[in-house]
């Protein structure tokens, strides 16, 4: 029997940003709306979709051998679990989430202490009541089965809700008055997992390409040609990943030069490159990157 790799994909918010960066690593996974088990296009690998706030219990359990998942569900659960790679995306951005303390504007409350002896709505229950035991405050942590942010004032106080930009908080007349926690996407698997060989070689493999298309997002390729006059200039102009490549063009006087660049400087570093005595200036996206 084929060796198999069990592998998570969260259902739901990060669905779609999940596939497609499998489609930028080099796999396709096909979801059509109504199956559990989407297909994909490796003979090793079966893809269930499972909600982020489970993955780590089944990763746990075995039923699966690896997934993906917010960090943020994996404290949740309390389990211990490797984390084989982080991986920054979210639904919107390629940054990561927060989980704050909101209260209505106009409710007076400035910190968490304020807080003592009120109602706090959340998804996230198990880490709101470690995060106010540490602070002594005494609050009761109810759990929240979504559209927390409509609850204040009438069904809770507070709110601990996670957020990428703040503006459906501000949109509902809430304050954020606190950072909880911090999140990220991390290709978790369970220890028993990463203990078995063939399991361990294919959830590395996954995770350097995972890896690898996570990094090239913000970045991309500069070529360009240049004369050996002013390869010195040009040279200090870039701000290299690595040393830049410098190849041999068959006229001798001229080389060209291969180089990534953070995409955000590229408008600055392209000019500057231009002024310097560069020329035949190509910028090109990237797949992958790894390191």
């Amino acid at each position: 029997m084929a060796n198999k790799l069990r592998l998570g994909i969260p259902k739901g918010s990060l669905q779609d940003a999940t596939i497609a960066l499998f489609k930028r690593a080099g796999w396709n996974i096909y979801a059509d709306g109504r199956s559990y088990f989407p297909s994909i296009d490796d003979g090793e690998i079966e893809c269930m979709l499972i909600r982020a706030q489970e993955m780590a219990r089944y990763v746990d359990h075995g039923v699966l051998d690896a997934g993906l998942t917010g960090i943020d569900w994996v404290v949740e659960s309390g389990l211990a679990l490797e984390s084989v790679t982080t991986l920054t995306y979210a639904k919107q951005s390629r940054r990561k989430v927060r989980w704050v303390l909101a209260v209505p504007e106009s409710s007076g409350f400035e910190k968490a202490e304020d807080l003592e002896g009120k109602i706090i709505a959340t998804e996230l229950v198990e880490t709101s009541k470690r995060y106010f035991a540490a602070k002594g405050v005494n609050v009761k942590v109810e759990f929240s089965w979504g559209a927390t942010e409509v609850k204040p004032p009438m069904l809770a106080d507070a709110i601990v809700e996670v957020t990428e930009t703040g503006s459906s908080l501000k949109a509902n007349h809430l304050k954020i008055i606190d950072t909880v926690m911090e999140s990220e996407t991390h290709f978790i698997a369970s220890k028993q997992t990463l203990a078995d060989p063939w399991k361990k070689q294919k959830i590395d493999q996954i995770a350097t390409m995972l890896r690898g298309a996570i990094d090239a997002q913000s970045l991309v390729g500069l070529m360009l040609n240049v004369q050996r006059a002013h390869l010195d200039a040009v040279l200090k102009v870039l701000p290299a990943l690595n040393a830049p490549t410098v190849s041999q063009l068959s006229d001798s006087e001229w080389v060209a030069v291969n180089t990534i660049v953070e995409e955000r400087v590229a408008r600055d570093v392209i000019p500057r490159l231009k002024a310097a005595g560069g020329a035949g200036i190509v910028e090109y996206p990237l797949n992958k990157v790894v390191l």
